[in-house]
């Protein structure tokens, strides 16, 4: 009797296997790094600004009365903003991580054919790849603090603590000077970060427990403004602030997806990598800051047609383009095929 064709499962889902916690951030002196006391959290204030006409105007408003009468209007804004104290030079931003294993094992499939090809798939995969390379550029973004975004530009020292936490305590601990290891390249500087790789590669493996603790210190200069997450308001009222940045109990901070996503930007395996450099790990290679996606469904080089391709057509992509498709189920997410065109 012959066999159905192996067919997408309709139900596939696959759950995050890097989980940053969210990152706190506080005010100290440079001198202090390993001083774990004597760190002040960051606070969330508001400032009320009057700020000036400087949108691009209407063809029907660029008349100079209409532009001295719309300028005569106060456009006035309250915003949130964070800032070091007076006395304090250096930010100092902290979260956790955990690697967890079982890489490529979905949490959801109500396919057993799928999900027995799709196990053997990630299993030649890992005999023949283990999480080396994946790992190496995990460990790549926690040294050189690309975590910290706006923070870290113009910061004229960076420096990147992280220790394995096992029973709660710091079994080892890695120092980084973050703004010696590039964010364009994952090749450089390697020999730096080496054993944090090894360890992570562990973690992704199911190995061993892998917990980091990651901090980072930015050298930015008394009183200088930070910058924290900003809050996505949909229903905006009038009278609300212009501007609304993330806080866990009056302590700035930074969103746990943020930080994950500065760690797994790592796709340098799409077409025209080499001007823009690598972006996060996203199944169509989006970049909403650019309003593009990088990997088009019809280069064939998307997450869904190198997955299917890989597994429904026994077409072995290319090893760059298998990293990706490891890297995108580390991401997680729900990737079934709903059947509907």
């Amino acid at each position: 009797m012959a066999t159905s064709p192996l067919k997408t499962a309709s139900v596939l889902a696959f759950e995050r296997k890097l989980d940053p916690s969210d990152a706190l951030m506080h005010a100290g002196a440079w001198a202090a790094r390993g001083d774990t006391a004597g760190w002040a959290p960051i606070a969330l204030r508001e400032k009320s600004v009057r700020g000036t006409i400087s949108n691009r105007l209407k063809t029907k408003d660029q008349d100079p009365a209409k532009l001295d009468a719309a300028i005569e209007s106060p456009n006035l804004q309250k915003v949130d903003v964070a800032a070091l104290p007076a006395d304090a030079d250096t930010l100092r931003v902290r979260f956790t991580l955990r690697v967890l294993g079982g890489a490529g094992s979905p949490s959801a499939c109500n396919e057993a054919a799928y999900r027995d090809k799709l196990l053997a798939t990630v299993a030649g995969y890992k005999q023949t790849h283990g999480f080396t390379e994946l790992a190496r550029r995990y460990a790549a973004n926690l040294a050189n603090g690309r975590f910290l975004w706006r923070n870290r530009v113009g910061a004229e020292q960076v420096e990147v603590q992280v220790a394995h936490l096992v029973d709660g305590a710091a079994a080892r601990r890695w120092t980084f000077d973050a703004l010696t290891i590039p964010l364009r390249s994952f090749d450089a500087a390697e020999s730096a970060f080496a054993e944090l790789a090894a360890l992570v590669a562990e973690g992704l493996a199911g190995d061993r427990h892998v917990l980091l603790e990651v901090t980072a210190f930015a050298r930015l200069g008394a009183g200088q403004e930070v910058f924290p997450s900003q809050e996505l308001i949909l229903d905006r009222g009038r009278g609300d602030k212009s501007k609304t940045l993330y806080g866990i109990n009056d302590v700035a901070a930074i969103h746990s997806q943020k930080i994950g996503n500065a760690i797994r930007t790592v796709d340098t395996w799409y077409e025209g990598a080499g001007e823009l450099g690598p972006i996060a790990v996203e199944p169509y290679g989006s970049v909403t800051t650019q309003g593009k996606a990088y990997r088009q469904p019809k280069n064939k080089d998307d997450f869904y047609n190198l997955l299917d391709n890989w597994l429904l057509k026994d077409k072995v992509p290319p090893v760059a383009q298998q990293h990706f498709v490891m890297a995108t189920l580390i991401r997680g997410g729900v990737f079934g095929d709903s059947g509907k065109e």
